[in-house]
């Protein structure tokens, strides 16, 4: 990130640019084109896990909903650079202490109005352990969250928020973090109306939000109706006249629909599709990278993968024993890039050679040795089953899957299995409540433009996305140190030194990095995927 500075302060309003070699251009403005304003436009998604709360949303179904149904202090243009939404100004001369100002005037759907105490109770519901939202982890660097996130506590607010005005509110911050304005555009940070704390299980069905839509129908497991919120004032402005979300069970369902013209947008292409579909729609097709990976994990609370030296090496050699080329050139006919880190190519500060990296590159000899030093510690039975879980719902998981367990079971000799799941909301639930017997496909879309978005809440001690429950003190202790980096040159080097320490502990095994591959009907127009590979629906039109 590059921040330039007015005065001693920093504000959002000139000062947070990002250098971002992402997918597609424009801006958050609605785009420019000619179209029919009135069309109704059906995309695809998948079941959201949860209930609509913003500190409870941390999967892909729930957030493209949420972030058109809310909007927060700022949102991401196309190319990922923060632009103003309710924040009139971030101002900071220490990177600690925070002054956030509010546009007036501004309200939920309800009619009632967004001010300063909606953001911080929001942030404070968020953070409080007795509210067990998935997205807590992201208040950790607000002072005072300690106190109210520790099992426990009955604590419900943080000291470092503090209520000035209806349009003015101030953070406080356990230490300096120069990157804190890029996260406020995260779902978790969304402001809210009281009516969401009287009855919150009530509100998620029914959210009532403040961003460009309304969510004004929920049709669990078939759709999710957005009309236009006629109240929103800011620049993501509709051009449609509402999104009909569609969950699909199989992306060759919702293929076949788009190419009918029944399904307007799609992002994900099955694989039966994907050596065809750029010729089957022509200029109505996508293939571009976005801030976004795939990887597997294997948790730290299974039997023979504990954290330490026999778990360390059987995670080596099941990594070394993939070669991630073949499958990405038989499975995605070469549409994804082989990982070479835990982040993504397109954000600043990406280093391909952080050392440990090579633990990533296909090698059968040296995956068996590491697999037979394990079993010098601990014998690995050769009746035992070795799973990879995955949602049957998402394009590509089962072929990609059933190749990564051939693969192991060829070249380590164990018994590898792939383990199906219905839909990414049933396998979702059993990750979260660490319910999980084996190894399952995990990955990331990125929440804001940030290497540190890769890596603290995914595998930072405690952190709502930390599937693996992995934990280590020296790599907390680095991501630390890089939020409190003032130069972001500096900031980004810590991080990549704390990727070395997971390269040791691989507590998730990289795969490949994501490119958004998708299409859109001959129904529509003005369509740009984001820089995290979500279609930029408010735009879309129809013709």
């Amino acid at each position: 990130m590059r921040y330039s500075h007015a005065s001693k302060a920093v504000v959002l309003s000139a000062a947070l640019a990002l250098t971002l070699s992402a997918c597609g251009g424009g801006s958050n403005e609605t785009a420019g084109g000619e179209g029919d304003g009135s069309y109704v436009v059906t995309a695809n998604t998948t079941e959201p896990q949860n209930g609509l709360l913003p500190a409870n949303t941390n999967e892909v179904g729930g957030g493209r909903v949420m972030d058109l149904i809310f909007t927060g202090l700022v949102s991401y243009d196309a190319k990922g650079a923060p632009v103003n939404e309710l924040a009139e100004s971030i101002e900071t001369e220490d990177s600690q202490n925070y002054t956030i100002k509010l546009k007036a005037g501004h309200t939920f759907s309800d009619g009632s109005p967004v001010t300063a105490a909606s953001f911080v109770d929001a942030w404070n519901f968020g953070a409080a352990a007795k509210n067990a939202q998935l997205n807590s982890y992201f208040f950790e660097s607000i002072k005072g969250f300690d106190e109210v996130n520790k099992e426990g506590s009955k604590k419900e607010e943080m000291e470092g928020l503090k209520v000035v005005d209806d349009t003015t509110f101030t953070v406080e911050l356990s230490q300096p973090e120069s990157d804190f304005p890029l996260r406020l555009g995260y779902t978790a940070f969304m402001p809210l109306p009281e009516a969401a704390f009287e009855d919150p299980k009530a509100f998620g069905e029914k959210p009532i939000g403040n961003g460009p839509y309304t969510l004004t129908e929920w049709n669990h497991d078939v759709n999710l109706k957005l009309d236009v919120n006629e109240s929103y004032d800011g620049p993501r402005k509709a051009a449609n006249a509402g999104i009909d979300f569609k969950v699909y069970q199989s992306t060759d369902s919702a293929y076949s629909d788009l190419q009918s013209n029944n399904l307007d947008v799609l992002d994900q292409i099955p694989p039966s599709s994907l050596a065809s579909y750029e010729t089957d729609l022509g200029d109505r097709s996508i293939n571009s990278p976005y801030a976004g990976n795939a990887t597997i994990t294997i948790p730290g609370y299974l039997e023979h993968f504990k954290q330490g030296e026999e778990g360390n090496l059987r995670r080596a050699a099941i990594s070394r024993a993939i070669d991630r080329q073949l499958i990405i050139d038989k499975v995605y006919n070469g549409g994804k890039i082989k990982a070479d880190d835990f982040t993504a190519p397109v954000l600043e500060g990406y280093n391909a050679e952080v050392p440990g990296s090579e633990v990533l590159d296909f090698d059968g000899a040296e995956a068996k040795k590491l697999w037979e030093e394990a079993d010098a510690i601990s014998k690995w039975d050769s009746g035992d089953e070795f799973s990879v879980g995955y949602n049957v719902d998402g394009a590509g998981n089962k072929e990609y899957v059933e190749a990564v367990v051939n693969q192991l079971k060829s070249n380590l000799g164990i018994n590898a299995v792939a383990k199906p799941f219905s839909s990414f909301k049933e396998l979702r639930e059993k990750v979260t409540s660490y319910e999980m017997t084996g190894a399952f496909r995990t990955g990331w879309q990125a929440d804001y433009p940030s290497l540190y978005n890769f890596l603290g809440p995914l595998f930072g001690t405690g952190a709502g996305s930390n599937d693996g429950k992995y934990s280590s003190k020296e790599f907390d202790a680095k991501l630390t140190e890089g939020l409190s980096a003032t130069d972001p040159v500096e900031g980004a080097k810590i991080f990549n030194e704390a990727q070395e320490i997971l390269f040791k502990d691989l507590p998730a095994i990289p795969l490949w990095y994501q490119a958004v591959q998708g299409g859109w009907s001959e129904n529509v127009d003005n369509v740009e995927f984001g820089w995290n590979g979500v279609p930029m629906y408010q735009q879309i039109t129809g013709k």
